[in-house]
């Protein structure tokens, strides 16, 4: 490892089981019985007298209310979608309709298991700081029981000089409502490119979206196709096939009053049912202002997808489907700005090594140039990114994470040409960070992993996960980074690559 560069901070983010949401629970619901259960179990509610349940639901939200948001809310809601398995759901109670959803409702400890991999953006609120002080949002992969991953957040602020101080997490957590979108169609094409879906089906509704549609107009496309197109035996499937895609879109958005680190993005389609892993957060800047930007991992216990958030405020969240080869496996990340007019991301698409990716004008990422492949000891299993670029005046900072013998995951570090990152100028000979005896025992042994970190008065801030027990910090003065990277030469004709590594976006629009 290079020796004396990164500085452990000796605060940490440990996991806190007593951060709960309430979820949805049908007794029996993965077995045959399903129905019967649950019904049985209503009936048993029903036949309570009115002071017991009167009694069983105060004491109820007495022992539970204050752990959690409008939890009443929360249980006529429980209640409203199991009603239909109650016969005389009409000669319920109010009071009995609540104990119900109740009894169908339970904890979920969102990091009960691991919290781990964060990144680290420049928090929207920069009030009341002092100088040399800079407020900072910190993302959080959060893990429960199943390993269901969900993401998290917590606030801190940097400076002056290394000093560093993590703001409280307490609860209630808040789990993002889904609210109407206007999707886009370019959007929706890609989709339908990727699932090989071209057919006069699915190319007439595309000609009769508009660029910008809600779900009203989507079905109302549908529903207007001509029926010598409905007729067809296979119309069913693709209709089908056009609403999954449509859906991979979606919104939510948290209530004003609550506080960054009470926000849970949780799971919300079929394709992220089993987690949402590892978001990469940036802070991109354009000509239309800040956003946020992240990709994250959507896995739905078998198969994985690339996904991207965008958010002006941290609060209301539009999630998107990422297509095309340069999004086809973990670990894609955004740079914070666009380069020569090109959107530009790192990717490990081959599952082994740093590529570089470009957005073309179908809203594709592209096939994508390599970057870096596993060579030294400490990364032969796989290398990948640990994050968006930083922008720097010597060039994009990429930190890396290599695997080696036993599994073990370290941090790196490569700088990227500023106007032509597809061109590697120089690597850290060594590991910059590893996981040390205070670090190899966890849920994961033997990790040390980021997703992100910035660069403030001079120093690298990187937090990262230690073994998915807890989240650590870490400084790095990046000059003497820099310094310590050994230069690679230059392309041996000096041109921009051969057609195999041309950079991605000559000749394309994007």
């Amino acid at each position: 490892m290079t020796p004396n560069l990164a500085v452990r901070q000796s605060l940490t983010l440990s996991p806190d089981p007593s951060r709960v949401v309430v979820k949805l629970f049908v007794p029996g619901e993965d077995a045959a019985v399903a129905r019967t259960r649950a019904q049985a179990l209503i009936d048993r509610v029903a036949r309570l007298d009115d002071e017991e349940t009167g009694r069983l639901l105060r004491d109820t939200l007495h022992r539970f209310g204050g752990r959690h948001r409008d939890l009443a809310g929360t249980f006529q809601h429980h209640y409203d979608l199991v009603r239909h398995r109650a016969p005389r759901a009409r000669d319920l109670s109010p009071t009995t309709r609540l104990l119900v959803g109740a009894y169908f409702s339970h904890e979920y400890a969102v990091e009960s298991a691991a919290l781990c991999n964060p990144s680290m953006v420049v928090h929207p609120d920069q009030d009341g700081l002092e100088p040399g002080q800079l407020r900072v949002a910190i993302s959080l992969r959060q893990i429960g029981e199943g390993h269901l991953s969900s993401i998290g957040f917590a606030s801190a602020v940097l400076g002056p000089d290394d000093r560093l101080a993590v703001a409280g997490r307490p609860g209630p957590l808040v789990v993002g409502e889904q609210v109407a979108v206007r999707r886009r169609r370019d959007l929706l094409a890609a989709g339908l490119a990727e699932d090989d879906c071209d057919n006069e089906v699915s190319a007439t509704v595309l000609d009769s979206l508009p660029e910008r549609y809600d779900e009203a107009t989507f079905e109302r496309t549908l529903a207007g196709l001509p029926p010598d197109l409905l007729s067809r035996g296979s119309a069913p499937g693709i209709v089908e096939q056009l609403r999954r895609t449509n859906a991979a879109s979606y919104a939510v958005a948290f209530p004003a009053d609550t506080s960054l680190h009470q926000r849970v993005l949780w799971p919300a389609t079929p394709t992220e049912s089993n987690g949402m892993e590892d978001a990469r957060f940036v802070r991109f800047v354009d000509e239309s202002g800040p956003v946020y930007r992240a990709t994250y991992t959507a896995y739905d216990g078998r198969r994985i997808a690339t996904r991207a958030l965008a958010s002006r405020d941290l609060r209301s969240f539009e999630i998107t489907p990422m297509r095309g080869p340069g999004a086809r496996n973990k670990g894609v990340a955004l740079f914070p700005r666009t380069v020569g007019g090109r959107h530009l991301a790192l990717c490990r698409a081959d599952g082994e090594t740093i590529g570089l990716t470009c957005l073309d004008g179908d809203n594709r990422w592209q096939a994508p140039v390599q970057l870096h492949a596993p060579g030294r000891s400490w990364e032969l299993i796989q290398v990948g990114n640990c994050g968006s670029p930083i922008e720097t005046d010597a060039g994009w900072l990429v930190l890396t994470h290599g695997v080696g013998p036993m599994r073990r995951y370290a941090i790196g570090a490569l700088l990227l040409d500023l106007d032509r990152p597809e061109r590697v100028l120089a690597e850290l000979p060594g590991a910059l960070l590893a996981p040390d005896e205070a670090e190899r025992d966890g849920y994961v042994p033997n990790v040390v992993y980021s997703c992100g970190g910035l660069v403030h008065s001079g120093l690298l801030w990187l937090p990262y996960g230690a073994s998915d027990a807890r989240v650590g910090f870490a400084t790095v003065p990046v000059d003497a980074l820099i310094a310590a990277m050994v230069e690679l030469p230059p392309p041996p004709d000096g041109r921009r690559g051969s057609p195999a590594q041309r950079p991605p976006g000559d000749g394309s629009r994007g």
